[in-house]
């Protein structure tokens, strides 16, 4: 991704959060816990209720859908384009897939109102719940369970590094702020293995995951933090090859992207959003897209992301405003000072 969007989506995503104005009826909110002060959670499920007033009920004549940019979001374009024409038949709406380039943009569009429905990666998923209003409903899976991933830490076959300790002092990537494998759990999970972030080694993000595979794979980097899935996606359309590479490190199981909508939808168009999303069954080129995958499974907010809070707590973050500031804010700086080189 250009340096000059990411820095564009970081600034643009700020001024969002700084200047949206605050509803005069979240004065009178009972319960908010982590979300913004635009929305409120009076039944305490953690993510935003519907607007009390109907008048701010939202029912789009066209549906705007995207994939987490966790990798060239013109791949997922093509991947989903049999979803979302069943999608327009299911909904008798026009839907259109909004290109994203990275999860600040995501998050922003979902906050001001231009995305309706999408699908984020693990962390961003909790921040777009708390800053964005967004309300996850599923995640890829079978008839059996959801779909997860490992956070795996990668370096080239030929390397000599065999554990994270050995990784002091030498080039590891992160991926982004937000992202839970490739940010928030190595920072909760690293220092046990014997290495800490920040203070072993510089963290230096790379903007995506894909971008980190490969940059551990052209030496740009001596490892990265990224998800197991997108890596074997990435090996799997011949990207790159496996045996090239050795991993060193891997997590627990975490949930993988959610699929959320925009919590001021009317309510009668987020249960037939719902109905359609549950009743869809994968084409084969989507179940070979995401590792067999063949329906979006059901989930809730409030368990199914119970791990990926508790990994962002033991990483001493939040997915709260100031927490995201602060990580945007480095990795605007970082993306600024590549771009002098």
């Amino acid at each position: 991704m250009p340096v000059y969007r990411l820095i564009f989506a970081l600034v643009a995503l700020a001024a969002a959060l700084a200047s949206a104005p605050v509803s005069v009826a979240a004065d009178a909110c009972a319960n908010r816990g982590e979300l913004d002060a635009m929305y409120c959670d009076a039944n305490k499920d953690l993510v935003a209720d519907v607007p009390t007033d109907s008048k701010k009920w939202k029912n789009p004549s066209t549906i705007v859908f995207t994939y987490t940019a966790v990798e060239d979001p013109a791949v997922y374009e093509n991947i989903f384009k049999p979803f979302t024409t069943y999608l327009s038949k299911c909904l008798d709406k026009k839907v259109v897939f909004y290109q994203v380039q990275s999860n600040a943009a995501e998050i922003e569009a979902m906050r001001s109102g231009r995305l309706h429905v999408a699908g984020f990666s693990t962390g961003p998923t909790a921040f777009a719940v708390n800053l964005a209003g967004a309300i996850p409903f599923a995640v890829k899976g079978t008839a059996k369970e959801f779909q997860g991933y490992n956070l795996i830490v990668i370096v080239k076959a030929n390397s000599p590094y065999q554990k994270l300790a050995d990784l002091k002092g030498k080039k590891v990537a992160h991926t982004s702020p937000s992202s839970n494998s490739g940010h928030l759990a190595p920072l909760a999970l690293f220092p046990k293995e014997g290495l800490t972030p920040d203070k072993d080694y510089k963290i230096i993000f790379s903007g995506k995951h894909d971008q980190s595979v490969m940059g551990v794979n052209s030496g740009d980097y001596d490892a990265g933090a990224v998800a197991s899935d997108v890596f074997h996606r990435m090996a799997e359309r011949g990207q790159v090859k496996e045996s090239d590479f050795r991993v060193i490190y891997r997590s627990q199981k975490f949930p993988t992207s959610s699929f959320a909508y925009a919590h001021d939808l009317a309510p009668q168009l987020a249960d037939k959003l719902l109905s359609c999303f549950y009743e869809y069954r994968f084409p084969p080129e989507m179940q070979k897209a995401f590792d067999g995958a063949d329906r979006f499974f059901p989930i809730n907010y409030k368990t199914t992301w119970e791990v990926v809070r508790q990994v962002a707590s033991g990483s001493g973050q939040g997915f709260d405003k100031a927490s995201y500031d602060k990580e945007t804010a480095r990795e605007k700086a970082e993306a600024a000072a590549k771009a002098k080189k």
